[in-house]
This record gives structure tokens, sequence and C-alpha cells, in this order.
């Protein structure tokens, strides 16, 4: 018999629909993005984010040390960038191929067309199969071109092969 405790949060957990980020970063040398699920506004004075990265993808491994993470807010038009940065690794292709790519200040990737602000880390936070960052959006610099329409969430996605296990 499982415990009823955790069949009752996943039974909760699976219907949520939290939005969906795409989050690049980059060390220098190497750019990186991932699909997220975990991600959400955490102070409202000063203005911060949480962004959980897992541990297994290449991006967490760039994010490592750097200084600011660009968020990207995907749309319910946006499944197939969705795929692109929740299926695919970067330890084998380079997601931004083909993409009209441009960089933050902080030298992040930005993808063309898309929300997204940039946002410095504040703190790292170990929560277990991820990592948080906090990031500071207090003097963020980003685009809002498509803010009124809706939200790619996760049960547009659910079912995606991840690239790599949680």
């Amino acid at each position: 018999m499982g415990d009823p405790v955790r069949g009752s949060f996943q039974a909760i957990a699976e219907r949520l629909d939290y939005p969906m980020f795409v989050v690049t970063a980059t060390d220098g040398i190497e750019r990186a993005g991932c699909l997220v699920g975990f991600a959400t506004q955490c102070s409202i004075e000063p203005r911060r984010m949480l962004v959980c990265l897992s541990k297994q993808n290449r991006t967490a491994v760039v994010a490592r040390e750097v200084d600011s993470l660009v968020v990207h807010v995907l749309r319910s038009g946006d499944r197939d960038l969705a795929v692109r940065f929740g299926e695919l690794t970067g330890d084998e292709v380079d997601k931004f191929a083909g993409l009209d790519v441009t960089v933050a200040p902080g030298g992040a990737p930005v993808i063309s067309g898309l929300d997204w602000f940039q946002g410095d880390v504040h703190a790292r936070h170990d929560l277990g199969d991820h990592v948080g960052y906090v990031l500071d959006v207090e003097a963020t610099v980003g685009a809002a071109i498509r803010a009124r329409e809706s939200p790619l969430g996760f049960q547009q996605v659910h079912g995606l092969e991840p690239g790599h296990p949680a």
C-alpha cells in the first residue's frame, strides 16, 4: 500500500497548471537554456523571483557561478520551444541553433519574440533535486511584447520526455 500523503500530494500536483518558462544562462564560454516549471515571484519589495533548475541538466551546470539569469515567459503558442528546451539536452545539441537570439546585458541569451526579464542572482539554495535561484529583478531589463497572451501551462507540456531526469 502506498503512502497516502504522498499519493494525495501527487494527485493534486499533477493537476496544477504552473506557467512554463525558459531560463537561459552563460558562463562566458557556454550558453545554456532549459524548460522550467518551478518558478514564482517570491517577494514584492524588493521584487524577487525564485527559479528552480534541475541539478541534472546542463543549464544548472552553466548557472553555478553566473551573476544573472534570463527568464523567458512561454505563451500558449510556444509549445515548440517547450519541446526544444525541455526534451533536448545541451550536452548533445545547441538548443539555440536556428533561433533568433540576442544577448542580455549580463550576457545570457535572449530568445527573440518572447517576453523576458533578466534577474541578478541574489541567492542559491539547495532544494533537493533542484537548485533554487532567488533573482533580484529590481533594476531589470526585459520585454513584455506578448504579456496579454495566455501563458503556456504545465498541462500543455505534460508528457514531454525530459532531456535529463529531474
